[in-house]
């Protein structure tokens, strides 16, 4: 088998790709680098220059190839990279006749737990959303603790400490009295804090017994984010950035998370995904895959989470779920009571419905940033 070209198709807010063969066996894959499409789209068109006549068989080679040919690297370079080693993880599982996590150990668990997100902003109103969801059957909720990041400006709260501090305990304060004990948090902080802020912060709602505490400062700097978990009892979770396994090491061996959050889309797809998740397992250390994008992405972690025995719980994306992206598929993702079902079809176990890009124009996102009421910018 060889491998015959690799084309890409935009659809709505992502970027998917085929890696197509000789024997009419075609793989998926998604880019995660999802305000830098046309760039990531340049990189794929080298990449694919190589592809072309090569065995879809030697995925780790082809990696490693990719990743060593040019002397610079970075997100939008192993966004493509994490696209082809989906879609060839894809090919082979297809070629053989079976799913992916097969091929990688096989399955430790049959279904997925999931967390679903609450995009309401107010203390009531988040937690009228942890309700609705553990009416749905979840059993956990990601909270958008700082707000709507949609907004471009902030407000004059958010300069002053004790109120912005104050404010995010409330909203897990109301949630908390809301569901009871048996439904856990997973608070998006979304980067938006000083390491003053995260510690006060975190000490605070500690008795609310949150699951983990998300990127509470920008995650740039290991050393203060392991100074900030030395502080907290609150779990730490990390990683989404990290774009190579070094990264992801670093984190464990400064000890500044209980919970690692790899994506499939952009460390470089699913062959660093499951190295990393053995380095987790080494040091006692969570996976809880990062997944802001669209069914390809869902459906390589759920390859990734079948396989992996210290998986703990998967970001399940909103759009997914309230925004009709199960139309994306020829036969949509099942979903029973907050657990995900692991496809048992070959490959990552989906389809591209064959009018994805009728269905949903593309439209990419734009970059953006938050504006302080003062007029600085802040990390979104």
């Amino acid at each position: 088998m060889k491998i015959t070209d690799l084309t890409t198709i935009p659809a709505g807010k992502y970027l998917f790709i085929q890696v197509h063969t000789d024997e009419g066996i075609t793989g998926i894959g998604e880019i995660g680098s999802w305000g830098f499409i046309d760039g990531t789209v340049g990189v794929l068109e080298k990449f694919r220059q190589y592809l072309i006549g090569q065995d879809p068989f030697w995925i780790e080679h082809h990696w490693q190839y990719m990743y060593r040919s040019m002397y610079f690297r970075g997100s939008i370079i192993m966004s493509a990279i994490s696209a082809i080693d989906i879609a060839l993880w894809d090919i082979k599982g297809k070629a053989l006749g079976v799913p992916v996590y097969e091929l990688l150990g096989g399955k430790c668990r049959d279904k997925v737990r999931s967390y679903g997100a609450v995009f309401q902003f107010t203390p009531e109103d988040m937690a009228k959303g942890c309700l609705e969801l553990k009416e749905q059957g979840f059993t956990a909720a990601r909270l958008m603790i700082t707000g709507d990041v949609r907004q471009r400006t902030t407000g004059i709260q958010e300069d002053i400490y004790n109120r912005k501090v104050q404010s995010y305990v409330d909203k897990v304060a109301a949630c908390r009295e809301a569901v009871g004990d048996d439904f856990d948090f997973c608070l998006e902080v979304h980067r938006s804090m000083n390491p003053a802020e995260a510690v006060a912060f975190g000490r605070s709602v500690e008795q609310y017994r949150p699951l983990f505490l998300e990127d509470p400062i920008p995650p740039d700097q290991v050393d203060v984010m392991a100074q900030v978990a030395s502080q907290v009892a609150v779990p730490i979770a990390t990683g989404e950035r990290a774009i190579n396994i070094q990264e992801m090491e670093q984190i464990m061996v400064k000890k500044a998370a209980r919970y690692v959050r790899p994506d499939v889309c952009a460390l470089g797809g699913i062959s660093p995904c499951k190295k990393v998740a053995a380095m987790a397992e080494a040091n006692y250390v969570g996976i809880v895959p990062h997944n802001p994008l669209g069914p390809v992405s869902t459906a390589a972690c759920l390859q990734l989470d079948a396989c992996i025995p210290n998986f703990t719980i998967q970001e399940f994306p909103s759009f997914y779920l309230s925004g009709g992206e199960s139309a994306m598929l020829k036969e949509p993702l099942q979903v029973k009571n907050g657990y995900i079902l692991i496809p048992d079809k070959p490959g990552i176990g989906i389809e591209l419905a064959e009018d994805i890009t009728e269905k949903f124009p593309p439209k990419q996102r734009s970059i953006s940033a938050q504006i302080s009421y003062d007029g600085s910018v802040r990390d979104l």
